[in-house]
């Protein structure tokens, strides 16, 4: 504004001569544009010469003084450079740009915006709305609009159906309704060979033992289901699926147990270990752990090494799985404190062979 205002006034200036001398005004404007030039050169001996802003108004303003025949001869530009300047003169007039603006809207938190692509990947079933209602029940109500914008930056489709859920989140949910069984041989110290019949949950990683015995027999397995059962309680209401492998001793009256609780049974293939590898695993968990540093005497010294080691692996041992929780743990680790400030107790566990810690009351 103030450059246009300048220049208005410059050419209201310089046209006043021009209507009381009509004869001289051209040739001393020439002077005083050839002065201008000169100046420039001087102020710029080498490389290309560059006008400034001021001297765009000085050179479009002594424009209108001189015949328009004769600004080839008179100024270093061209005709056409000159009236690009004046259009840009004039242009600046009406520009309301820069004028003071209204607060508007407020920009959209930093936290905000990470907050959204995680709700995006951890739903893939969850559009852009859904992911505004969330938002807005955890105290942030924005625009349908904003959380689009934030999806769309972040390379994310704000549609309800992305991707879908990856092999990981699929197996995880498929987990809460899994339980799975095997068995597991034991040779004592006297060379006999003992079984135990173990249970392990999927999602929780929770471990049960349910018997031990010299002579597996089809009876015996049908009581240990039903003795699950009634241990469990409640939670078989929450089971959909037990995978076991194709035994002669899983008969179908133990099926019928678990059948009667509306679980699945999903037998494996033959010669299928990996089919069953949650189960597989925690048998070589045991060993590693427990059965390959004591010398089993019989069956009643089984069932007490099985049961210490079954409290210590549910209720202490970490999982990764469980980001580094027990299986009866709550959903959260216990707060950090400073190594000095409590002192740390060890408690043995089947005689020291394994080892818990705990910080003293």
């Amino acid at each position: 504004m103030i450059v246009s205002l300048l220049y208005q006034v410059t050419r209201r200036l310089l046209s006043v001569p021009s209507a009381l001398v009509r004869r001289d005004t051209s040739k001393e404007a020439e002077l005083l544009v050839l002065r201008h030039e000169n100046a420039l050169l001087r102020r710029q001996l080498q490389g290309r010469v560059r006008y400034e802003p001021a001297d765009h108004l000085w050179v479009a303003s002594l424009s209108s003084l001189i015949p328009r025949h004769q600004w080839a001869s008179v100024f270093l530009i061209t005709p056409s450079t000159l009236l690009a300047w004046h259009r840009k003169l004039i242009a600046r007039q009406w520009d309301y740009s820069r004028r003071r603006r209204g607060p508007g809207r407020p920009p959209t938190q930093a936290t905000i915006k990470k907050l959204v692509p995680r709700l995006a990947r951890e739903n893939s079933r969850w559009g852009h709305r859904q992911i505004q209602g969330e938002l807005a029940r955890l105290g942030h109500p924005i625009a349908a609009s904003t959380v689009w914008q934030i999806l769309h930056a972040a390379g994310i489709d704000p549609v309800p159906r992305r991707t879908g859920p990856t092999w990981r989140a699929f197996l995880s949910e498929q987990a809460t309704g899994l339980i799975a069984c095997d068995f597991l041989h034991i040779d004592t110290i006297g060379l006999q060979r003992l079984y135990a019949l173990i249970f392990l949950e999927h999602h929780t990683r929770r471990l049960y033992i349910a018997g031990v015995t010299a002579h597996p027999t089809a009876a015996w397995v049908t009581q240990q289901a039903r003795n699950l059962a009634t241990d469990l309680g409640i939670r078989m209401d929450s089971m959909r699926f037990l995978i076991r492998d194709r035994d002669s001793k899983y008969t179908d009256a133990c099926d019928f147990v678990f059948q009667t609780e509306d679980i699945e049974i999903i037998k494996t293939p033959i010669r299928a270990p990996k089919a069953n590898a949650h189960c597989e695993r925690v048998i070589g968990t045991l060993r590693q752990e427990v059965l390959d540093h004591i010398l089993i005497l019989g069956e009643a010294h089984a069932r007490h090494v099985l049961a210490e080691y079954q409290r210590h692996y549910n209720a202490h041992r970490p999982h990764r799985a469980r980001c580094q929780l027990p299986p009866q743990a709550q959903e959260q680790l216990p707060p950090v404190l400073e190594p000095a400030s409590r002192k740390v107790l060890r408690t043995h566990v089947l005689g020291g062979v394994v080892n818990e810690y705990r910080y003293a009351s």
